[in-house]
């Protein structure tokens, strides 16, 4: 949890496991992580869409940003509903209408349409739900999608502290992880009080362990 949740390094995750009297190698830390990392991600999905599917339709806020890896631009493409919720993760070499139609199909296969669907002004989207029949439900417009771009932040700063991706598929994997550990735990402390906020993370934390314990 410690190496997905926080901008934390694999030696970071090392020294702080030392210090509660832990000895692991990083590389340790490295296999737990590819071993059950997609698991316990895939659990909460499964855990999370059933709920999600009754309101997360209202409005979606699609966006994608650029990785380098190996020198190479790589895209990532991010679906968002209203509530600040990562739905989807997808990479792609371009960002071209097949790349977009295609993430477009796997975000609604997965949670249905929606009702609203607020991108930036680049042609692909619009190309690709012209494609599915959804060009009205399109809505366009500065700031309009600070939702979707705001939810970059947390990857970028975990994207820094691992110096970058070395492959297109651990890109992809890490990415759909940690997105769902970050949905997981992101209890939106703005929008609570100090108490419910308290009972939130509680409850998140418990939820956490015993899916860990299974």
């Amino acid at each position: 949890m410690l190496y997905v949740r926080f901008p934390l390094s694999l030696r970071n995750v090392e020294d702080l496991l030392h210090e509660r009297g832990i000895e692991v190698s990083h590389e340790t830390v490295r296999f737990w992580w590819n071993r059950f990392g997609p698991m316990f991600a895939s659990e909460i999905r499964r855990n999370r869409i059933g709920r999600m599917r009754s309101y997360s339709n209202w409005q979606w806020h699609l966006d994608e940003v650029f990785v380098k890896i190996n020198g190479e631009t790589h895209y990532l493409w991010r679906a968002v509903d209203h509530e600040g919720e990562v739905l989807e993760s997808y990479v792609t070499k371009r960002r071209d209408r097949k790349a977009a139609l295609k993430f477009i199909r796997k975000s609604m296969k997965r949670y249905g349409q929606p009702q609203i669907v607020v991108t930036d002004k680049l042609r692909s989207y619009g190309a690709a739900l012209k494609v599915i029949g959804n060009v009205q439900k399109q809505e366009t417009g500065r700031w309009l999608n600070n939702r979707a771009e705001n939810s970059h932040l947390p990857f970028r700063r975990r994207e820094r502290a691992m110096l970058r991706f070395r492959q297109m598929r651990c890109l992809q994997k890490f990415a759909s992880v940690h997105s769902s550990v970050h949905n997981h735990f992101n209890q939106e402390r703005s929008h609570y009080s100090r108490d419910n906020f308290k009972l939130n993370r509680s409850a998140a934390l418990s939820e956490w362990r015993q899916l860990c314990s299974a």
